[in-house]
């Protein structure tokens, strides 16, 4: 992300956007679970296998629409339908290979040929892309046209997400999918993944480079594919990944040059006096310095490992700045009474987001205090990975709370209209929040936020090259 002024086709922007969600559904949201978990028949199992239950359940809930299926990024509550998020889906493919079975090889297997089949069956390109996200069942939309088809449509193309507009192409989402499907190269040594990775890498490649002054890889095109102008702390770091892995599956080092070019730009980003990273930058020549966002912060650290330790800070950066505690005394929190969570928000925006007006145009109020869980994964998994003194004492907390949100928010809700395994799948924040880049998050369970707990819980770094 690069500011306010940044791209409306972003993964994370329209999530939640001009959807009309009442206050009142969120509190809803938040109250169903605490009611169930007092029930004698409350779901079983592990917490981490609650997870991989939601998972499933959600790649699984339109069965009559094809064998070739993505998984449903949000709870149907979110107003988003069968979206499908190509972001999420790379890492459900990242958290289904950290469980390490043969069922789960399984599923990440057939969501990576999912992805290669959007690859090679998009209706308007055939030059490596995939899109911001795509409609995996169907449904009738706000408007009443319908939407008749699962991921793949009668004439073979890939149901892409039009009716919200996620049309475009993001460098950030094009990596994480990269990623994933090098992973699957490795674990599978199928030839099919490592070759859709490089296809995607060189779109990239040829899309993204660019000479600006900052330097790194720009942000990527519309839905119009007309190039944005916007250059990614978050998106280059990714690509320090993928390039770093393309070098090793292929022994092409043009790769290393490539990643190089991508992480210095990242710690061109780096500011020493406060000990984090700055979001990036809107004409490649000034460094947007407002707002700082988690992301930034923690997945550096994943993915630079010892050539980045010398910025760690960013760690302590984001647990001294960031950390939030979310419970019912708080103004706008829609977490039940009674109960209390501990993690991080969005963004330094965040936690001064302006709670007497709504995030969005018929949207909630915010809470300033609310819990981003999946950037409570990040640092998690980030701290875990750095091993200082106390790090794993304090990865364990911010994990229980992750695992507590899971057992208690987001009840009674579905997946393609299919009720859900009781306490399974994690609920994107803990009360309405504001991310301070024209978007919110919403107390709904949701694939990227369960993905990246398991990760965590599984000590899986995602971005280790």
């Amino acid at each position: 992300m690069t500011g306010r002024q940044g791209p409306a086709f972003s993964r994370r922007s329209l999530i939640g956007a001009g959807l009309g969600i009442s206050a009142a559904g969120l509190a809803a949201a938040g109250t169903g679970q605490a009611m169930a978990a007092g029930s004698a028949v409350a779901g079983r199992g592990s917490a981490p296998a609650r997870g991989r239950a939601f998972l499933a359940a959600a790649m699984d809930a339109y069965p009559d629409h094809g064998a070739i299926r993505l998984t449903q990024s949000y709870t149907d509550q979110a107003g988003l339908f069968s979206t499908a998020f190509t972001y999420d889906n790379a890492l459900a493919i990242l958290a289904h290979l950290a469980a390490r079975t043969a069922g789960a090889l399984t599923r990440a297997t057939a969501l990576g040929d999912a992805l290669l089949y959007a690859q090679s069956h998009d209706p308007a390109y055939d030059d490596g892309r995939l899109r911001q996200a795509y409609n995996v069942g169907p449904y009738t939309f706000y408007d009443g046209s319908l939407q008749p088809d699962g991921f793949v449509r009668a004439d073979g193309t890939a149901n892409v997400g039009t009716q919200f507009g996620f049309t475009g192409t993001a460098v950030g989402d094009m990596a994480w999918a990269g990623i994933a499907l090098s992973a699957l190269a490795r674990r599978t040594r199928a030839r099919r993944f490592l070759a859709g990775a490089v296809r995607i890498g060189e779109w990239i490649e040829r899309t993204g480079r660019t000479d600006e002054p900052l330097g790194g890889y720009k942000f990527g095109v519309d839905g119009a594919n007309q190039k944005l102008p916007f250059t990614s702390t978050e998106h280059n770091t990714d690509l320090a990944c993928l390039f770093g892995r393309l070098a090793r599956l292929t022994g092409d080092r043009a790769w290393l040059e490539r990643r190089g070019r991508a992480e210095a730009f990242v710690k061109r980003m780096w500011e020493p006096s406060g000990g984090f990273f700055y979001t990036g930058t809107n004409d490649g020549v000034t460094v947007n310095k407002s707002p700082i966002p988690e992301d930034t912060q923690t997945w550096t650290h994943l993915a630079l490992g010892s050539g980045g330790r010398g910025h760690s800070r960013s760690l302590d950066w984001a647990a001294a700045e960031l950390t939030v505690l979310d419970h019912a005394g708080r103004r706008n929190s829609t977490v039940p009474a009674g109960q209390s969570y501990e993690g991080v928000t969005f963004s330094s925006a965040s936690l001064v987001a302006n709670e007497d007006a709504p995030i969005a145009e018929g949207q909630p109020r915010p809470d300033r205090n609310g819990v981003w869980f999946e950037g409570t994964a990040h640092l998690a998994l980030a701290l875990r990975d750095r091993r200082d003194r106390g790090d794993e004492a304090r990865a364990r907390r911010l994990i229980a709370s992750i695992e507590q949100a899971q057992d208690l928010l987001g009840g009674g809700q579905t997946v393609g209209g299919r009720a859900l395994p009781e306490r399974c799948g994690v609920v994107s924040a803990s009360s309405p929040l504001d991310t301070g880049f024209g978007f919110g998050y919403y107390p709904y369970r949701h694939t990227g936020a369960t993905a990246w707990y398991l990760l965590a819980a599984a000590r899986s770094n995602p971005l280790e090259a």
